[in-house]
């Protein structure tokens, strides 16, 4: 079967090796030229992600039957709705079914009208001053969110990021002044707890949960530095977490469960990937945010143990025939760190070279996912981006972690940098002790 895959970073790649291994004939969309997406693939298109028309074309040139979805915002521009006019079948959602992702209102708004568990207190604003007004009067910390997309990057909380009412005016008056993420704001009342990340496969109406995944936004060693787009992250062999017990996943569950029937009794069926950003908090799972797609690196951590055919199961999204039979994930534990150009989340170093040695990385224990890198010339040249993501696989979140320090040593560059603390012992003991702590309070 000819399937295309849209987006050319490490979760890309992933897709794109999970329908290789799955017996798919893989073509790939995308605005670089990622080596490792384009070994797999049987054509290449070197096109923006959001050029609807161009997309489409290549698509319909090549008799695609099924289009499976990468990054976020070809699902804002449409390109769902204009595959499936060709009759391609897309694991991915519609624009209207996307706006989980693409308008955090949107997103708060469709869980309070069905009173779906895990929500945070919200007001919504298109109006600096009376964005301020609300900041002033509230009673607790704030999250301040751009309500469009912004990369991941876009969201800063009080007593965190921002440490006085000062600092958070600022950030506003810079989202409407630049017209972040739309200009206009959702802002929620701070959670405080433990993240975790909860991916389903979904074809309308059946949810299919993956392996939960911890994440890693900042920047430098000890979680301090800059948001980025995620350094690395990890899941264990039990596929939950060593700070998630059964009832938290369970809850969790039940909440996008809820969502997509709510989005299919709205009239916007969600079909694809829907992935749930969950604070644990004291009260419980709480939704920090969804995503209309794989999450970036979280999809390297849970298609690296997938154990069952990716394309079967993007076959039973696009039919509407998804089953949990269909879907096996090894019990195995897996640490992902992300190597990314020195200066990244500030700035970024681009067009040096890395060299990578994919047999040495594969001995290891570990797999490698080119990520926003571009193949020119026979160099492997980094962007301004995150450049490759390395997965340790074993039996254990600490033996993992270490399969992937070893194949991080067959990874060469002048400037390059890596958070390594990222699956290390030290650390997921840190992260356990502070939900103990929260759940005795």
């Amino acid at each position: 079967m000819k399937v295309l895959v849209v987006g050319g970073g490490g979760r890309e790649h992933a897709l794109a090796a999970a329908l290789h291994r799955s017996g798919a004939e893989v073509f790939s969309a995308m605005k670089n030229n990622n080596p490792g997406i384009a070994r797999l693939s049987q054509e290449v298109r070197l096109v923006q992600e959001t050029d609807v028309d161009k997309v489409v074309e290549f698509a319909r040139a090549k008799a695609v039957e099924i289009a499976v979805m990468g990054p976020e915002a070809p699902l804002e521009a449409g390109l769902v709705d204009a595959l499936e006019k060709e009759g391609i079948g897309c694991v991915g959602p519609t624009k209207a079914a996307a706006r989980l992702e693409t308008s955090k209102s949107f997103a708060r708004e469709i869980m309070q009208r069905h009173s779906v568990p895990g929500n945070l207190r919200f007001a919504s604003f298109d109006d600096l001053e009376e964005a301020k007004r609300y900041v002033r009067e509230s009673d607790t910390e704030l999250a301040i969110k751009p309500v469009g997309l912004t990369g991941g990057k876009g969201v800063k909380i009080q007593g965190e990021h921002l440490q006085n009412l000062q600092d958070v005016y600022e950030y506003l008056e810079e989202i409407f002044r630049r017209d972040i993420g739309g200009g206009s704001v959702v802002l929620e009342e701070r959670a405080v707890g433990e993240e975790f990340t909860l991916q389903v496969f979904c074809d309308g109406h059946t949810v299919v949960p993956m392996p939960l995944v911890q994440d890693h936004k900042r920047a430098y060693e000890g979680d301090v530095g800059p948001n980025t787009g995620g350094m690395g992250s990890y899941s264990a062999e039990n596929h939950l977490l060593p700070f998630v017990r059964e009832e938290d996943f369970q809850a969790a569950l039940d909440v996008i469960q809820r969502t997509v029937a709510a989005m299919a009794e709205e009239g916007h069926p969600y079909r694809g990937v829907l992935y749930g950003q969950f604070m644990l908090t004291r009260d419980g799972p709480k939704v920090i945010e969804f995503n209309a797609r794989f999450g970036d690196p979280e999809a390297m951590n849970v298609l690296s143990i997938l154990s069952s055919s990716f394309l079967d199961i993007c076959q039973g999204i696009v039919d509407g025939a998804l089953s949990s039979t269909n879907v096996s994930f090894a019990n195995k534990a897996t640490v992902c760190k992300y190597v990314v150009p020195t200066g990244y989340g500030t700035a970024p170093q681009a067009g040096k070279p890395i060299e990578v040695d994919e047999m040495a990385i594969a001995e290891e224990g570990a797999r490698a996912y080119y990520a926003m890198v571009s193949a020119e010339d026979g160099r492997i040249l980094t962007t301004t981006s995150r450049s490759m993501g390395i997965v340790g696989i074993d039996d254990t979140i600490e033996a993992a972690e270490k399969a992937c320090e070893r194949a991080l040593r067959h990874v060469r560059g002048e400037a390059i940098y890596v958070r390594h603390d990222i699956g290390k012992a030290d650390l997921v003991s840190r992260r356990v002790e502070h939900m103990a702590s929260i759940r005795k309070a």
